[in-house]
């Protein structure tokens, strides 16, 4: 395994330069080493963008309530009273607390926003303005911050006030009316599929609004509304129904675009999961499971042709798939160059050589619970590599420190304590 300090590491084509496996150095910084983030935002979207941000170089400082911490501390399981889940979203991030409502804890903040570039916040349209803390009194404090807002619905329209969070995303932007089986309900992700492309939609949208920053010399704000990346990573379907009322069915593990394509029993009792989006490897699947006569025929020249005969050809490579072994239906499969994936669960993932031979999951040691192991920083970067310095640290634990850096005294920051403000 890779130490904390280890990017990902494969092996190059001989045109590629090989990926830098260490931490940054002095020769190679981190690519957005001088940025600085503000993260107020919670679960998920908002803070999951600020980890992206800071496993690049940027000096995230995470701002909590004093007595109301980030809730993905307390979200899924826990080892010894240490939240698992803070301990991936809240890495390579200062922690510092600060209560926005009152005098200190906004006069704090705005000293943070002066040399700050980027914050990033999710609460709802409104709060920060009830505060004094809107974009006129943060621009004022700095003019070239990046104000980032992220939020289920956006800053304006008939929903922007309503409450909400990524399941409401993944219903209403049309993926569970198109998830699951035809004759059952609307399915949603067992996991925060919205808010993880809203956070990787977010990180782009700061690096876009900070190069914007570079032709104006004006920072701006970035609305970011979770319905959208969701809508967008759907694909063509309102041009599909702009253009021919075409609205795409619940389909299983099947396309409406390809077949066959589906997840089959092995012998074993394993599941494997197959593509044919190109119709050569759709071809060379019908050879190897013995059906090459399909082949001929005429609805089998498209991928939308071949999806409507979904049923003849998932019962010929099923039935081939269910006489073999899932080792055997993967080395027969790679031989023919046909594209086939087993279906993992997270111990299949720890253990597979293809993430092993990427670094996917790398070792990062905590002071609290000694080693623990989780997703490496999200690519690889030839000549600055990102890395994961630390992961999620306990609640305020660089409070003092990061006050202490703005000027403050400790006698302040007491004072500050006792009124509630930290």
């Amino acid at each position: 395994m890779n130490s904390d300090h280890d990017q990902h590491t494969a092996t190059p084509t001989p045109d590629t330069p090989t990926p830098t496996p260490n931490a940054p150095t002095s020769q190679h910084p981190a690519p957005l080493q001088g940025l600085r983030v503000l993260d107020l935002a919670t679960l998920f979207a908002g803070p999951l963008a600020a980890t992206m941000l800071g496993d690049f170089g940027a000096d995230v400082i995470k701002v909590e309530h004093p007595r109301k911490p980030d809730p993905s501390r307390g979200h899924g399981p826990s080892k010894d009273g240490v939240g698992l889940w803070w301990k991936l979203l809240g890495r390579n991030k200062r922690n510092i607390t600060l209560d926005l409502s009152t005098p200190g804890g906004r006069e704090i903040l705005l000293k943070l926003v002066a040399d700050a570039d980027v914050l990033i916040e999710n609460f709802r349209p409104g709060t920060l303005e009830k505060w004094n803390l809107g974009w006129e009194e943060l621009n004022a404090a700095n003019p070239r911050l990046v104000l980032t807002r992220v939020t289920a619905f956006g800053q304006f329209g008939p929903y922007s006030r309503r409450p909400g969070f990524g399941t409401l995303a993944e219903a209403m932007s049309g993926f569970a009316a198109l998830t699951g089986e035809p004759d059952g309900p609307p399915t949603l992700p067992p996991f925060g599929l919205a808010d993880s492309i809203a956070a990787l939609s977010t990180s782009y949208a700061v690096m876009a609004a900070l190069q914007g920053r570079e032709r104006t010399g004006r920072g701006q704000v970035v609305d970011m509304a979770i319905i959208e990346p969701m809508l967008t990573v759907l694909g063509p379907q309102p041009i599909w129904y702009d253009q021919l009322g075409y609205v795409q069915p619940r389909t299983g593990n099947r396309s409406t675009n390809n077949a066959p394509r589906n997840t089959y029993r092995t012998s074993d009792d394993k599941w494997v999961a197959v593509s044919t989006s190109a119709q050569s490897i759709a071809e060379r699947v019908m050879r190897l499971v013995g059906r090459p006569e399909l082949i001929d025929e005429p609805w089998f020249e498209t991928g939308s042709g071949r999806a409507g005969h979904a049923d003849e050809l998932d019962a010929a490579v099923g039935s081939w798939i269910a006489r073999h072994s899932r080792d055997d239906v993967l080395a027969a499969f790679e031989k023919a160059e046909a594209a086939i994936a087993p279906v993992f669960d997270i111990r299949d993932v720890m253990e597979d050589e293809q993430y092993q031979a990427l670094g996917s999951i790398t070792e990062v040691p905590d002071p609290e619970l000694g080693t623990v192991r989780m997703q490496n920083v999200l690519f690889r970067l030839s000549e600055t590599p990102g890395a994961i310095k630390w992961a999620g640290r306990p609640h305020g634990a660089d409070t003092d420190e990061i006050l202490t850096g703005l000027g403050l005294s400790s006698s302040e920051i007491t004072t500050l304590r006792e009124a509630g403000a930290l």
